[in-house]
């Protein structure tokens, strides 16, 4: 893979400048396992905004052909089963929608990085009217191959390259979206103008409080290494970004949104599955697991 190294003068979410930056250490272009020092390849520096918490790579390492990150085929990810619909896919996320806005029958909703389609069509089995852009071209069409999506509800391409009217959409969701994109900030500026006044936007994203992470990063200090398990941004999964609540809490006040609601999940912890028994309540009494969720209202 070939890439541009783009040096960040100011953190995305807040504008601070990343001179005032933390730096956490350094990543791998690969999988980094417990020696990381013992493997060949390119690192780039991982640093923390002091201001808002968000966690980034500094230089920013953005890929000549983004399908090279991403043009991978979904049967690599997932077997067949994946493309059955469960009726509870995304119930959790619409059942929080309506506790947020009045519900009303065909409102209009987007899904930013649809995939194979899965949200739009529990969308649209709740009774919305389902439209989804996918940067992706194998599960783009996959999404209308498999999962029988109509062409003219899906776009193909980068969210940084398409648009909507303004005003368009009661519901956006960037489901494990955000942390991919070069630049959060300008996408959610971007979203905004297409969500009508006081609609949702839900946003999952990975947490730059993960314990896990402090666990790994503490594991490597304790090895006298400046190795940091944070992000990935030239490797599968192809994370740019980790967000703290203050990311978002900042950002309102650039791009004019407020919070209306967030919760934390802790998900996997990657750790033996004794210590889950330990760790999985404590992340959850304490907001530090895998994934940040959170609802913005445009004001």
């Amino acid at each position: 893979m070939k890439y541009n190294f783009i040096f960040i003068d100011t953190c995305n979410m807040c504008n601070a400048p990343t001179a005032n930056h933390k730096i956490l250490g350094k990543r791998l272009n690969k999988s980094q396992g417990k020696r990381p020092w013992k493997k060949t390849g390119i690192t780039t520096t991982v640093m923390k905004c002091k201001k808002c918490d968000l966690i980034f790579s500094n230089p920013q390492p953005v890929p000549l052909n983004i399908q090279d990150h991403y043009g991978i085929p979904p049967e690599d990810y997932w077997v067949e089963d994946y493309f059955k619909v469960d009726p509870e896919h995304f119930s959790h996320e619409i059942k929080i929608f309506k506790t947020l806005l009045d519900f009303k029958s065909n409102m209009k909703a987007l899904d930013i990085g649809a995939g194979v389609g899965l949200c739009m069509t529990a969308l649209k089995n709740a009774g919305f009217d389902a439209y989804g852009l996918e940067a992706s071209l194998p599960f783009y069409e996959r999404a209308i191959s498999k999962m029988k999506i109509q062409p003219e509800k899906l776009k193909f391409g980068m969210l940084e390259d398409l648009d909507y009217p303004e005003n368009e959409f009661d519901f956006i969701t960037f489901g494990a979206v955000l942390e991919h994109v070069y630049d959060p900030s300008a996408s959610l500026n971007k979203a905004l103008k297409w969500i009508k006044p006081g609609g949702v936007i839900q946003i999952e994203v990975p947490s730059s409080k993960w314990l896990i992470n402090k666990i790994s990063n503490l594991y490597y200090t304790l090895r006298g290494s400046d190795y940091v398990s944070n992000i990935s941004p030239m490797h599968v999964p192809f994370h740019l970004f980790e967000f703290g609540l203050k990311s978002f809490q900042e950002n309102g006040r650039i791009n004019n949104y407020e919070i209306a609601f967030y919760e934390y999940f802790v998900c996997q912890t990657y750790m033996p599955r004794f210590l889950d028994f330990f760790i999985k309540p404590y992340m959850k009494n304490t907001n530090t697991g895998m994934q940040l969720s959170i609802w913005l209202k445009k004001k």
